[in-house]
C-alpha cells in the first residue's frame, strides 16, 4: 500500500492506493464517544454478592468505547477525529496522548474544568470474560452544545461511529446531525439504551449490537441462531439497512434485506474480551472507508477484533495494520 500524508485546514488526510490503483482520498471517520480510564482487576473468578475474592493484579489502561474505537481506527490506518471530553487531570493527559500516538485527530476534545476523566472498573476472570462499572465523569459533558460547537466535524466526516456512553440526547443529535449532512452512521448500542425511536433506527446504515444488546432492542428472549436471525429481522422492520450481532467466538452474524450470514469468528485462546468489539467496529469502519466490500471489511473487523482477545486491556490490546495484514496474508 502506498500512502501520503495530506495536511489542510488543521486535519489530516490520507490518500492512498494498492495494487495499481490510482492515488485517491480515504473516506475519513468521525468517532463520537467516551474516553475513561480502566482500572483493570484481574481475578479468579467474579465475586457474588456479599462476597470477598483476592485478585491477581490492579493495572490503569486508557479506555472508554469511544476512544478504544478512535484508537483502534487509527492503528489501523483509518483518516480519524474524536469528540469527546476527559477531565483536567492525569488520566485525560494520557487518554490525548495515547489517541494522539495511534494517529487520532484529537485537536477538537473537550477538557472539562470541573469533572475529572470518565473511569471504568473492570473485573476480569480466568476465562477472559469481564464485567465493568462506569463512572461517567467529564463524558457528562460531551453534549449537545458541544456537538453543535464543532459542527465542522460532521462536515468533514464521511462515516459517523457512535455508543451509548455519552448523554443519551447527545447520540440522538449526533444521528440526526450526521443524517442531515447524509453521512453513513454506524450505531454500537453500547450499553443498550431502554429504547431507540424507530426515526433515529432508519438513519442508521449498521446497528452492531451483541446478543444481549440484541434482546434488550427487539424484546426478544434469544437461546439459537433462529433466534438471533428473528431479533435482527425485528430491527430491520424498525429501519435499520443492516444489524451486525457480535456473539462471541461464534462469530458474527450479518442480517439485512438480502442476506442472513455468520462470518465464523478466527479461532484463537481468549485471554480477555474488553475492547474487542470496539475494535470490530472500528474495523469495519475503516475497511468500508477504504472501499471494501461488506463481506471484506467483516472479515477485516472480525481478524483484528480476534486479535484483542489473546491481550489484556483495552486500547493496549487493539492491534496494528500490519499486525492484521500478516494474519491476512496466512488466509
Amino acid at each position: 500500500m502506498y500512502m501520503k500524508i495530506v495536511y489542510e485546514n488543521d486535519f489530516i488526510y490520507i490518500m492512498y492506493k494498492t495494487n495499481g490503483e490510482r492515488l485517491r482520498m480515504k473516506e475519513k471517520i468521525l468517532v463520537i464517544g467516551s474516553l475513561n480510564m480502566d482500572i483493570m482487576v484481574s481475578l479468579k473468578t467474579m465475586p457474588g454478592i456479599g462476597e470477598t475474592v483476592s485478585g491477581y493484579s490492579l493495572t490503569y489502561i486508557p479506555g472508554g468505547k469511544g476512544a478504544n474505537q478512535a484508537c483502534a481506527a487509527g492503528k489501523l490506518l483509518g483518516d480519524v477525529s474524536m469528540l469527546g471530553c476527559v477531565g483536567n487531570d492525569e488520566f485525560g493527559k494520557i487518554q490525548i496522548s495515547n489517541l494522539e500516538e495511534a494517529g487520532v485527530n484529537v485537536s477538537k476534545l473537550k477538557v472539562s474544568k470541573k469533572n475529572p476523566t470518565g473511569t471504568a472498573i473492570i473485573y476480569v476472570n480466568e476465562m477472559g470474560d469481564n464485567s465493568i462499572v462506569i463512572i461517567s465523569g467529564a463524558n457528562g459533558e460531551c453534549d449537545i452544545d458541544y456537538l453543535k460547537e464543532n459542527d465542522d466535524l460532521f462536515h468533514w466526516c464521511d462515516f459517523v461511529i457512535l455508543q451509548m456512553e455519552i448523554p443519551y440526547e447527545s447520540v440522538l443529535y449526533s444521528i440526526k446531525r450526521a443524517n442531515r449532512l447524509n453521512k453513513k452512521i454506524i450505531l454500537n448500542p453500547a450499553p443498550a439504551p431502554e429504547e431507540l425511536p424507530d426515526d433515529i433506527l432508519k438513519m442508521l446504515e449498521y446497528i452492531t449490537p451483541n446478543e444481549s444488546e440484541l434482546m434488550k432492542l427487539a424484546n426478544y428472549e434469544c437461546r439459537n441462531l433462529d433466534d438471533y436471525i428473528k431479533a435482527s429481522r425485528k430491527l430491520l422492520k424498525r429501519g435499520v439497512k443492516n444489524v451486525l450481532v457480535t456473539l462471541g467466538e461464534q462469530g458474527v452474524l450479518l442480517v439485512n434485506e438480502k442476506t442472513e450470514k455468520i462470518y465464523p469468528a478466527r479461532k484463537v485462546e481468549s485471554v480477555d474480551t474488553t475492547a474487542a468489539g470496539d475494535c470490530f467496529n472500528a474495523a469495519l469502519t475503516v475497511g468500508l472507508s477504504e472501499n471494501k466490500s461488506e463481506e471484506e471489511a467483516i472479515i477485516f473487523a472480525n481478524i483484528s477484533s480476534s486479535i484483542v482477545v489473546t491481550r489484556k486491556g483495552a486500547q493496549s490490546s487493539l492491534p496494528d495494520r500490519a499486525e492484521v495484514n500478516e494474519i491476512i496474508k496466512t488466509l
